[in-house]
Formats: structure tokens, sequence, C-alpha cells
């Protein structure tokens, strides 16, 4: 039996650690406290007591190019036999398994496609936030060559189920996804010369005044907003260091 697998932590490799700390506190209204792991290497984005996700600089002695931005990992029971049916799916590891004390190990891994995601076994799991938390990670939108090889790559591994499907004319159509609590995400095709990857929404709690907040801090608006179904907003842009995010919420204007 397949067992159905969500989203758990996310995590961002940035060039300027104390940069991205202070933009997405001010953007998100995360709280950014250190990690406690040697050198003050990572920190911990919190929604008060609850983190949400890890913010890290460059590793010392890698070469980084390419390398910078946002990624979700999905959480998994057994991380060897998950990175085994992902090569056996056409998948690749990228790096791991690697085990982070008292926390639990994890891998990278890429789609047949090349998309890159994360995998993690945690010792101890969190609780899933209520929908459209604000500062919580409500949204994962996958661009990608081939959305129905796609849907199915990642239908075997994790058990999730195709959704609703929404045509989108000339840009193809945009692919709905759901795992064991409900709607995770979407699967589009990407542009022409745009390679696979992953975008991830966080949810605000009015969407007009987060993209006063991204100008503010020094950030850039991408695209939006945007009304989706639901009648809920959404913008894509980017961090001062050039990195992708979006948000997602309501409009009270």
């Amino acid at each position: 039996m397949t067992v159905i697998r969500d989203f758990v932590w996310y995590e961002l490799t940035t060039p300027d650690k104390a940069a991205a700390e202070a933009f997405y506190a001010a953007v998100c209204g995360w709280t950014l406290v250190d990690s406690g792991m040697p050198g003050g290497s990572y920190a911990l984005a919190r929604i008060g007591e609850r983190p949400i996700a890890g913010l890290m600089g460059p590793m010392p002695g890698c070469d980084m190019s390419g390398r910078f931005g946002w990624m979700g990992y999905v959480g998994v029971d057994d991380l060897p036999a998950t990175v085994a049916r992902v090569e056996s799916l056409g998948g690749r590891l990228l790096f791991g398994p690697m085990e982070v004390p008292e926390v639990g190990p994890f891998a990278v891994v890429a789609d047949p496609q090349g998309a890159v995601l994360g995998l993690f076994a945690p010792v101890m799991a969190m609780a899933p936030l209520a929908p459209m938390t604000p500062g919580a990670f409500a949204w994962h939108e996958l661009m990608t060559g081939d959305p129905g090889a796609a849907m199915a790559f990642h239908a075997e591994m994790f058990g999730w189920r195709a959704d609703q499907v929404f045509p989108m004319g000339a840009m193809g159509d945009y692919r709905l996804f759901a795992g064991e609590a409900g709607a995770i995400g979407g699967m589009a095709p990407a542009p022409q010369g745009v390679a696979p990857g992953w975008l991830y929404y966080v949810a605000v709690d009015d969407i007009d005044t987060a993209i006063e907040r991204i100008g503010t801090a020094g950030g850039r608006l991408v695209l939006g907003p945007m009304e989706v179904p639901g009648g809920a907003f959404v913008v894509q842009a980017s961090d001062p260091q050039g990195i992708r995010f979006a948000l997602v919420g309501p409009r009270h204007r």
C-alpha cells in the first residue's frame, strides 16, 4: 500500500543569510532564531514558537553556483527505501542520505525531469498547521517539461493523487494534486527555456499589504497579484538576493 506523504520542512540556501533573515522576517512575519548548530550557520524561521523553515548561507568549501534557492522536504518513514524508489523510477540522488543528530536523516533528489526535492525522515513529526495560517507554506507549484509524467512519478513516490485540471489555453493545463490532508499544490508546463523546479507559496493575511512589505524590504514583484480559484490572490516575487518565492492570501481593499 502506498503511503501518502506531505511537505514537512522548507529550507533556503542563500548567499547572504543575514540579509535573507531580515527580509523574510519583514515580509512573512517570521521570527528568526539561531538553531544552535556550530558557527551559527543555520537559522530557524518560526511562527510564534513553531519552526516552519531553515535558512542557511553557503557551505564552506562548496561551489554553490546555481544552488541557491528554496527547497521543500517531503516526509518519509524509510529514507533509504525512498531513495531507492526514486532511482528505480528514473530520478537521481543528488546528496545524502545524511543524519542530523536528534533531528533525523535527509537526502536531496531530482525527479526524472530534473526538479529538485528534499526527503526527510524526522525523529519527531510536528502537527500540521491550519490551512492558510499566516506565515505557513500553503501551496507548492511544480513547473516541469512534462506535467503528466511528473504527476505519475510523484503519485508513485508519495501517493499524491491528481485532482482538478484547469486549462490555461496556450500555456497548457494546470493540474492540481492532493495528499492525505487535501490539496497540496499544482503542476504546470515550464515556459520554454525555464528549468524544471518548485515554487513555494507562503500564506499572508492581506496580499496588498504583503506586496508593500516586499518593496519596502528590498524585494521585487515578478507576477501578480492574480486571483486564483477560491478567492485568494497570489504573487510571485524575488528577494534582494534574486531568489524566487511566492505569497498567497486574501485581498481586503
